[in-house]
């Protein structure tokens, strides 16, 4: 990692477990000042802890990135600061159900998290960045965005549009020298998977590690605009099939065996 391109500082959204704790403890080790933004207070202060143990800087924030005053709290925290790098992490699907029939205002809250705040966030570190000529934004995408799914049909929505929106902030901000990446997560290891109760021992599941996907992520920063984690280069070329009908019913069926029982 280029401290000097993408230092001193870097923003973390969805900094303090999983992919983003990881991404955050490999910076440290290269060297960079950290800002990590989470709701949950503790996963914080335990990233924030292993980092500061590489001898770098952390300031961290609890803050619910779809409060009104979210994005005042941040600026407060990180105005003084040059940030060279940010990485949004904090799009998890927070709301499954079928459409026709779903509370509109948790459809709303996907939408919010994924795109809007998100949106505003890239605009806020993005714009000195391009003053600067320098710096790179990497945004964590879903292999969930190649493909509809009954249930998540709103979070399968917004991560198409995230990808094909960080196509567009690429050509838009290479001619800065600021690079843009979204990295295509497939299924990964992280406490919220687990929390929300996916069969991670299900024989024959293809998954990945934080750490691995980490360490992608930062390698491939300057071959965006679009790079898949490894694991699922396959499942993304056959999911960007013609024949949509069957590859929807086929991904159905997976999907059930991965899911809890909806009494869980």
């Amino acid at each position: 990692m280029d401290i000097e391109k993408y230092g001193p500082w870097a923003v973390i959204a969805g900094g303090s477990e999983g992919v983003g704790a990881a991404f955050a403890e490999q910076l440290a080790e290269r060297g960079m000042n950290l800002v990590l933004l989470a709701r949950k207070e503790a996963p914080l202060q335990q990233t924030a802890e292993k980092c500061r143990a590489h001898g770098v800087e952390v300031r961290i924030l609890s803050v619910d990135l779809l409060a009104a005053d979210a994005l005042e709290r941040i600026r407060r925290l990180t105005d003084d600061l040059t940030v060279g790098l940010f990485i949004y992490n904090a799009g998890a699907n927070t709301y499954g159900h079928e459409f026709v029939t779903g509370d509109l205002e948790r459809f709303q809250a996907v939408i919010d998290l994924n795109i809007t705040v998100q949106l505003k966030l890239l605009q806020h570190f993005g714009a000195p960045m391009r003053e600067r000529r320098r710096g790179g934004i990497i945004l964590v995408g879903s292999l969930s965005g190649f493909l509809g799914s009954a249930q998540i049909s709103i979070y399968s929505a917004v991560k198409s549009f995230c990808r094909t929106f960080a196509e567009g902030l690429w050509l838009e901000m290479r001619d800065y020298d600021v690079d843009v990446l979204e990295l295509v997560l497939g299924l990964t290891r992280t406490p919220a998977m687990a929390r929300a109760g996916l069969k991670m021992d299900t024989p024959g599941l293809l998954i990945s590690e934080p750490a691995d996907v980490a360490t992608q992520g930062l390698a491939n920063i300057t071959n965006g605009p679009v790079v898949v984690v490894k694991e699922f280069e396959a499942a993304v070329v056959k999911n960007s099939g013609h024949n949509r009908a069957e590859l929807l019913l086929e991904a159905r069926e997976a999907a059930k065996k991965l899911l809890p029982p909806p009494s869980q």
